[in-house]
């Protein structure tokens, strides 16, 4: 039996989805020398970075759902405009499949570099949001190295703003 509840895999996942529009709204604000600094990290930028998060979170909704996976990152994605757009969407696609998935379900997919593994729903929808978390606060430290202050993007805060 599961430890996350399909409400709680929601909550989750509705937080990770604002927190990541927060970011991206922070995003277009800088110029374009300041999306695209590299700042000696994995991904290099923050556009980069938010881009790697979005690409995770897509290939990640690939493998759960069984659709055919793209490639990981394509050039169309290192758009801010894409990221305004696309990433809502996969995250309502997300929320949306949260709602009848079974969390328990075992997931047979392949790596990105075609090893095969099989995880249970639930760790997969832990590591997503955790993921997402983690490059977040990549991404608002690069923000903030730049002499801006970046969006709070606490889970708290994102509770605190929901209609009481």
């Amino acid at each position: 039996m599961t430890p996350l509840s399909t409400e709680t895999a929601s909550t989750h996942f509705a937080y990770s989805g604002w927190a990541s529009a927060q970011l991206v709204q922070a995003a277009a604000a800088l110029s374009e020398e300041e999306l695209n600094r590299d700042h000696k990290s994995a991904d290099k930028s923050v556009l980069g970075t938010l881009v790697h998060i979005f690409a995770a979170d897509r290939i990640w909704y690939a493998r759960v759902t069984g659709a055919e996976q793209t490639k990981f990152i394509g050039e169309s994605d290192y758009r801010l405009a894409t990221l305004q757009t696309d990433w809502p969407v996969l995250h309502d696609k997300w929320i949306g499949y949260l709602q009848t998935a079974g969390l328990d379900a075992v997931i047979a997919y392949k790596d990105l570099r075609g090893n095969s593994h099989e995880s249970p729903l639930w760790q997969i929808l832990l590591h997503v949001v955790n993921h997402g978390t983690h490059h977040r606060g990549m991404v608002a430290a690069m923000i903030r190295s730049m002499g801006h202050a970046p969006p709070q993007i606490d889970e708290i805060a994102y509770f605190r703003q929901l209609p009481k």
